[in-house]
């Protein structure tokens, strides 16, 4: 399998992970179809959304596969006082990825991340690894510190 680019920045900053390749159907880009995929508790794989704050701008989250954003929550933690979802025809200009292949680590632009602090609970997390149908399994302190990211309360 070809290195994404979230991989090649992974290695570049000696972070370790493992990959997990799974099939995956355009009618099925749910996250906890990914997590079945790659034998993985939902609550440990984690999705990335992408907000646009009305102060901040772009905002990314990464929140548990079965979970739900909460927008006042994401929008307190971010310094925002709302938070929207990014249209799906703007995610790939916005951060060079395709919806079901978001991956917090190389978009194409640092954006401020905040990640469901219930991913401290893992020794390991699945984060998408850039193309749908691959999952990076990773520490989360190790992500958290590589995105500069936060931990925070996300979800409803």
């Amino acid at each position: 399998m070809k290195k994404t680019n979230a991989m090649r920045l992974l290695d570049a900053a000696k972070i370790p992970y493992e990959v997990r390749t799974y099939d995956w159907e355009e009618n099925d880009l749910s996250g906890t179809h990914a997590a079945d995929a790659v034998g993985m508790a939902r609550e440990a794989v984690f999705k990335t959304l992408v907000a646009r704050g009305d102060k901040t701008g772009f905002v990314v989250f990464c929140i548990p596969v079965a979970e739900e954003l909460d927008l006042k929550k994401a929008a307190r933690v971010s310094g925002n006082k709302a938070v929207e979802m990014l249209h799906v025809k703007e995610l790939l200009p916005t951060t060079g990825y395709v919806r079901g292949g978001c991956s917090p680590i190389g978009m194409k632009k640092k954006f401020p991340t905040y990640i469901d602090e219930t991913a401290m609970l893992f020794d390991a997390i699945a984060v998408s690894g850039g193309m749908r149908g691959v999952q990076l399994i990773v520490s989360p302190d190790a992500l958290l510190a590589f995105v500069d990211g936060t931990y925070a309360e996300l979800t409803v």
